[in-house]
């Protein structure tokens, strides 16, 4: 039996390892493959998919968060493992080698999951409203001699207008730190460096180069680590990021045409989803459309489809082709054009916006928001409110970051859709030759990575909307 190294690098393509030498040392060892994704192609979607081998539809992961019906609430970035479906990969191990161990070091649902080692970001929320950097490990210990060795989880780094380099680089010491102390058969490791210059700025240009050259220097270390201890690396990713020049208020559209309602508290409107008769999730380029009524249905989707930059949208029968067909998702989803994107916001006047839209707060907001790694450009003074705002944190005052502009306009880069140049997509790298093949379903990746480590695999077969995607 092989240890293995899952490298999960959010927005890593053919493209950004032309700037990653070590990477491709990695791929001359062994081989590089496209590797098709499902629908969406965000992180929790395809991370499902790749550790049960299984679609949507069977593992119901259906976006980054969905509209929970049974509480009426739009929830997103949940991290309990439980709301994943299906056989998971250590599972498979286990039947057929009692004992494997598994390190899970940032891939998301980590919380509960049936693993040995656990480490994922998780803020303290203190009752004056203070959010403090840290992170949930398991054992409880590893919690603790982490933030000894490593230091305190760098949060602020991970996500917001401040991400960088640093969050990954204390993955990546995380990472050496469980495997030289506990040497586990499997490592799950999520990087997420590029993530944030590929959004901000888009996939071309000098940023994302330098951002892919930073990250391949910080995994220096953990890919010695790897060859020193015989162990097979694989790398991976979810999506790739694309240009996009163009953002689409679905919400905004459903809104003006009677669709959407909302309800006011201290001047900020919120979304009612419990009154609305459609509304959207929006998550990067893909948004699942709830229509109370199913009389309502056509009406709802002729309107989004006449919308400009909504290139589709799925029924049933689209969503079943997609592997889509599960009751978390939308009765309609809509698929932004190429050069397009999704915003949450249903506010039609800026003033009415609730405050939570000018913060960086991923679990109030009922959509994805990428404007959330740009400072508000809009006021000059941005940065000194922002440095006032930490003092009066210091001081142990009540504090707000808003910091964060209404304006999305300056997001360069999605993902979501599946597109059709390679060069632009996800892919996966292996070290070990043997396994070489030229493309690879998300759907599939299971099956190798048990091959990998010696193990037996079910039916290399995989279904069809996996395994050639859903070119929309």
């Amino acid at each position: 039996m092989k240890r293995l190294l899952v490298l999960d690098i959010a927005g890593l393509t053919p493209r950004m390892v032309d700037h990653m030498p070590g990477l491709r040392a990695l791929r001359d060892q062994g081989f590089q493959a496209t590797l098709d994704p499902v629908l969406p192609a965000v992180t929790c979607t395809v991370q499902s998919t790749f550790l049960t081998g299984e679609l949507p539809s069977v593992h119901g992961v259906v976006a980054n968060g969905w509209y929970f019906r049974e509480l009426g609430e739009v929830l997103l970035w949940r991290q309990h493992n439980a709301l994943v479906g299906g056989e998971k990969l250590w599972q498979a191990a286990r039947r057929a080698r009692p004992g494997y161990t598994v390190a899970n070091i940032c891939w998301w649902y980590a919380m509960g999951a049936d693993v040995d080692w656990t480490v994922t970001p998780r803020p303290v929320y203190y009752a004056d409203g203070r959010k403090e950097p840290d992170c949930y490990a398991v054992p409880p210990r590893l919690h603790d001699e982490l933030t000894r060795d490593v230091g305190t989880f760098p949060l602020f780094r991970y996500w917001g207008p401040a991400a960088g380099i640093e969050s990954s680089r204390w993955i990546v010491a995380a990472a050496r730190h469980v495997s030289r102390r506990h040497a586990p058969d499997l490592s799950l490791v999520y990087l997420p460096h590029l993530d944030y210059d590929l959004q901000r700025y888009g996939p071309h240009g000098p940023a994302p180069a330098r951002a892919a050259a930073e990250l391949d220097q910080a995994l220096r270390p953990l890919l010695a680590d790897a060859a020193d201890q015989g162990v097979t690396v694989v790398v991976l990713s979810e999506y790739g990021i694309t240009p996009v020049r163009r953002p689409v208020d679905v919400n905004r559209v459903l809104r003006r045409h009677g669709w959407l309602t909302v309800y006011a508290q201290d001047g900020m409107e919120y979304l009612d989803p419990w009154t609305s008769r459609a509304f959207a999730v929006a998550d990067h380029q893909v948004a699942h459309v709830y229509v109370r009524q199913r009389a309502d249905e056509p009406a709802v989707a002729e309107l989004l489809s006449a919308t400009e930059g909504v290139a589709e949208v799925l029924g049933e029968a689209g969503k079943r082709t997609a592997g889509l067909d599960h009751p978390r998702s939308g009765e309609l989803v809509a698929i932004a054009a190429p050069d397009a994107w999704f915003t949450y916001y249903y506010w039609l006047d800026d003033v009415r916006a609730p405050d939570f839209a000018r913060v960086v707060d991923i679990h109030r907001k009922p959509g994805y928001d990428p404007a959330e790694l740009l400072f508000d450009h809009t006021d000059p003074l941005v940065r000194l409110r922002a440095a006032a705002a930490l003092m009066r944190k210091k001081a142990g005052l009540r504090y707000a970051m808003s910091v964060i502009p209404l304006d999305p306009s300056r997001v360069r880069g999605s993902h979501g859709r599946l597109v059709g140049d390679a060069a632009d997509g996800p892919v996966l790298l292996c070290g070990d030759v043997a396994a070489a093949r030229e493309r690879i379903a998300a759907a599939q990746v299971k099956d190798l990575l048990l091959r990998l480590a010696g193990l037996p695999s079910r039916d290399e077969a995989a279904p069809s909307a996996a395994r050639n995607g859903l070119r929309s």
